[in-house]
């Protein structure tokens, strides 16, 4: 075979592809692939990106617990009024955090007379602190001492010899309890160390059954006025006063007797005119005692026979008047 005759048509055709490609290039202004590499490094020689993860499809439909009003508690589903709580609002409204660091701080202090009975429930003699801040207030201070204090006392008594118990027969504890919305706080309260143990043992059971009290405080936060406090439905325990429309010294004086939701729980008095007195003011529709109603107590309410299992008194027993939030016992 020729070798010459082959070798012509082969360069021909090369020669062909050669110049259409040069004619192509020219006239179109294309690039080759390496070209394009080149002046494209990030998109030619970049690696393939991870896959997003699916986004969760599932929505949430919890509400924070901070966007809770309290009309959203299901306690309040009726149409009985609420205690009256404007311009206390503020004063009370601790967030669930600054009430648990609180409780937190107060169990990392040491006392060696503190008695522990379950973690967040203790008492102890009143510290120096506690006295100066109800001195004047929740106990009374003598006429010729009140100017010696930084508040305006409201409780002045005319000598040592008409106080009747001293600071040494009181004592501070701390309770934890549930509030009207199911959240646990730390409550305060100054008692006779008479009752101490069986206030203490009380409100454990209470909490361990997540009864429901709407706070706990100290009188001192409402200057001693008793009205004040119950018509906030605070519960309380020593205030040095007189039963409300007497003359004569409440157990409430001695440390001897406490306060639970009075606002609920009304006192009342039923007088020889056929007229009747109720107090808080504001409550009357709880002085029906045959309605059923959040936080009654009655005797077939747990608070109720705790306090009896004590050996307390409940003054929804009495006759001449009821006192459905009140308990007392008289040490033998």
């Amino acid at each position: 075979m020729d070798k010459n005759k082959l070798l012509k048509p082969f360069l021909l055709i090369c020669a062909i592809i050669l110049f259409c490609t040069a004619f192509s290039r020219l006239f179109a202004g294309s690039e080759t692939l390496l070209e394009y590499a080149e002046k494209n490094p990030e998109i030619a020689y970049r690696t393939k990106a991870p896959e997003q993860a699916p986004k969760n499809t599932i929505e949430d439909n919890s509400i924070p617990q901070s966007e809770l009003s309290k009309n959203d508690s299901p306690d309040n589903s009726n149409d009985s009024p609420a205690p009256d709580t404007s311009g206390l609002e503020g004063e009370h409204n601790m967030t669930d955090a600054e009430n648990k660091q609180e409780s937190e701080d107060s169990s990392m202090e040491t006392n060696p007379d503190r008695t522990v009975y379950k973690d967040g429930f203790y008492y102890e003699p009143l510290s120096d602190e506690i006295i100066n801040r109800i001195t004047g207030i929740s106990y009374p201070v003598t006429e010729n001492k009140k100017d010696t204090l930084a508040i305006e006392a409201v409780n002045i008594a005319a000598s040592p010899d008409d106080i009747l118990v001293s600071y040494d027969e009181l004592c501070y504890m701390s309770v934890l309890h549930y509030n009207f919305h199911g959240v646990e706080r730390t409550g305060e309260l100054i008692c006779s160390k008479a009752i101490a143990q069986d206030l203490v043992e009380i409100f454990y059971e209470l909490y361990q059954n997540e009864y429901q009290i709407e706070q706990i405080r100290l009188i001192d936060e409402y200057s001693g006025d008793d009205t004040l406090s119950m018509q906030d439905n605070n519960t309380s325990c020593f205030n040095y006063r007189t039963v409300d429309g007497t003359s004569s010294l409440s157990k409430h004086a001695l440390g001897l007797a406490i306060d639970i939701n009075p606002f609920f729980n009304p006192y009342i008095v039923y007088k020889n005119d056929g007229t009747t007195y109720i107090s808080p003011q504001g409550s009357e529709t709880y002085a029906d005692r045959s309605k059923d109603f959040a936080y009654k107590i009655d005797e077939n309410d747990l608070c109720y026979k705790l306090f009896k299992e004590h050996g307390f008194t409940w003054g929804g027993d009495w006759n001449s008047c009821k006192d459905y939030q009140h308990f007392q016992k008289v040490p033998e």
